[in-house]
């Protein structure tokens, strides 16, 4: 059965020194570990959701809750989520000020020096449980994709990455990657696409194994199924290339 957690993290100035995360058991076979990290829009149903779905396929799983630390609960995350995606224009031009005010915390410089070892804490958990061995990878969904390159340049313990639609870190931190990174981008995405050729020069200079499947049907959160611009025939392939990914380098 699923179980919330608590995990002590390094405290810092404004910043809490515990977490919770989500843990789900794999069903099956071990096959590793996997650290599975939210969207912006928080520890909502829809990523526990895809922990679940991934401990079906094997994983022990942890969905850390790394965006209340500045105030961005399941709660105010789905509230803040039902504005940008509301079909009246009015309500999400009248919702713009909550939104950035929401937002704008997890922008300052400090909070990235907290989250990351955070994100180590969840490491060093999974290290400690019988079976994995090592065997540790993660992903996550914008805001998640973004730290999923952060922790695996951060973290040499972080086997495989698999990063939907995230911001690439500098060059001086790809060069600390060490493990293969398979990126999953909506060609509709124009931040995250403008970056990539730089994305991929960086990564080949510092000798990084990385794969970027680029989806020229699809934009932003394609993957996102509680979300107008959810792509199934999209989703579906890169679950498929995901797993596929993930049993090369975890199993």
């Amino acid at each position: 059965m699923p179980e919330m957690i608590s995990l002590a993290v390094p405290s810092a100035a404004a910043y809490p020194s515990a977490i919770d995360a989500y843990v789900v058991q794999p069903t099956g076979e071990l096959k590793g570990a996997l650290i599975v990290i939210h969207e912006i829009w928080g520890l909502v149903p829809h990523i526990k959701d895809v922990a679940g779905r991934y401990a079906a396929e094997g994983y022990l799983v942890v969905a850390p809750d790394i965006l209340s630390a500045v105030g961005i609960e399941a709660e105010v995350g789905l509230e803040l989520f039902g504005i940008m995606t509301d079909p009246d224009e009015n309500v999400r031009v009248e919702g713009q000020p909550r939104i950035r005010e929401a937002f704008s915390k997890h922008r300052d410089p400090s909070y990235a020096a907290w989250a990351v070892p955070a994100l180590q804490r969840v490491v060093d958990y999974l290290q400690a449980q019988p079976g994995v061995e090592g065997r540790i990878g993660v992903l996550g969904y914008c805001f998640g994709g973004t730290y999923s390159y952060a922790l695996v340049a951060a973290d040499p313990r972080v086997r495989a990455a698999a990063p939907y639609y995230g911001t690439a870190p500098q060059a001086d931190d790809i060069a600390k990657i060490s493990a293969p990174v398979h990126a999953f981008i909506g060609q509709d995405d124009p931040p995250v696409m403008d970056a990539l050729p730089g994305v991929r020069e960086n990564m080949a200079a510092s000798g990084v194994d990385f794969e970027a499947t680029v989806y020229p049907e699809s934009g932003h959160a394609f993957f996102n199924n509680t979300g107008p611009r959810y792509n199934a025939v999209d989703a579906a392939d890169a679950w498929r290339k995901t797993l596929e990914f993930l049993d090369a380098h975890l199993r």
